[in-house]
């Protein structure tokens, strides 16, 4: 069972936390991490683009000159694919990009992130982080404090999402990512090479994962 020491935003070490194997100590199988940052990033496209096929576009109705005698290729209408101004033939059309992850795979990719943090020593669990006001200048020294400056997850435990003012303090660092545990996924463990848990947010992972 994986024990890790718990520190202060100040980093002075205030106690030790036991992490479950179940969640924090599990075999990596990185297969799951491809699987399931691709499962998350085909759910996140919009898939709103969209082209009009010959019998959407507006016009056309009238035949543009007689069938024969012209000299010219004989035409039914001037929105064919390949008149200037008609239809796009076989163009994209406005639809979903997801497809199906198995609920439990999805639990074990989350469980095979959070194991790979650990076991690289990536993981810092800390008492609690509380901002008493939106201060970018004093996030951004706890992060060099903790030599996060190549990028952080930080998850946090609030009942009701981010504490405002830490996500304000962050909201313009490029390599800071905040989230409530509620959103904790694979891809955003993955993304950012550190990972910061407060003491309740670990609790709630316990409990959603356990």
């Amino acid at each position: 069972m994986p024990k890790l020491p718990v520190y202060s935003v100040s980093k002075e070490e205030v106690g030790q936390i036991d992490l479950s194997d179940d969640i924090f100590g599990k075999e990596v199988r990185e297969w799951l991490f491809y699987d399931a940052v691709r499962y998350q990033l085909a759910k996140r496209r919009s898939g709103n683009h969209a082209a009009k096929s010959r019998s959407e576009v507006s016009g056309g109705g009238k035949k543009p000159f007689r069938q024969k005698g012209t000299g010219r290729a004989r035409q039914g209408t001037t929105r064919a694919v390949h008149w200037r101004g008609g239809g796009v033939v076989h163009g994209p059309h406005v639809r979903s990009h997801a497809h199906k992850m198995n609920k439990k795979a999805r639990r074990a990719a989350l469980v095979a992130a959070l194991s790979r943090r650990c076991e690289e020593g990536s993981l810092t669990i800390l008492d609690q982080f509380q901002m008493t006001a939106p201060k970018t200048k004093e996030f951004v020294a706890i992060v060099d404090n903790f030599s996060w400056n190549n990028g952080l997850l930080l998850v946090t435990g609030n009942a009701n999402g981010q504490d405002d003012a830490v996500y304000k303090s962050a909201q313009n660092l490029d390599n800071v990512t905040i989230l409530p545990v509620e959103g904790l996924n694979v891809y955003d463990i993955l993304k950012r090479p550190n990972l910061a848990m407060t003491k309740d947010a670990v609790e709630l992972v316990l409990e959603r994962l356990g």
